[in-house]
């Protein structure tokens, strides 16, 4: 039997198309994500004002988690004091979370013209 000649045309065209879709699916998904300008003026105008106001808050929470990170780096064990105090400020953190949540959801049902829940108990029922 004869051997088949190599097809360079159809290595070719695969070659080509596998670059494009490698080189140019994320080049085409930098391209349509916006900025964060852009999100930031797509906010409406309170939550902009929001966003504003708590920038400082933000960015000292973030130092000082940086701070706290270079000596945990510097020591092997945090200790239990530490520990607590972290663990306290999460679980804070996450009930300001959550009413927080709920007073948008409120807020959301409010501006639609939907009554308000009154608990878990209609939820249950439905």
């Amino acid at each position: 039997m004869a051997k088949k000649p190599f097809n360079w045309w159809l290595w070719t065209k695969m070659a080509v198309v596998g670059t494009a879709i490698i080189i140019g699916g994320p080049a085409f998904v930098r391209y349509v994500q916006p900025t964060d300008e852009e999100l930031f003026q797509r906010y409406n105008p309170e939550l902009q004002k929001r966003s504003l106001e708590r920038r400082y808050e933000r960015q000292k929470e973030f130092d000082d988690f940086v701070t706290k990170l270079k000596e945990y780096s510097k020591s092997d064990k945090p200790t239990e004091a530490e520990k607590e105090q972290a663990r306290n400020a999460s679980v804070a953190e996450a009930l300001k979370m959550a009413e927080e949540i709920k007073a948008r959801k409120e807020a959301i049902r409010r501006e639609a013209g939907l009554p308000a829940q009154s608990g878990s108990s209609e939820a249950g029922s439905r």
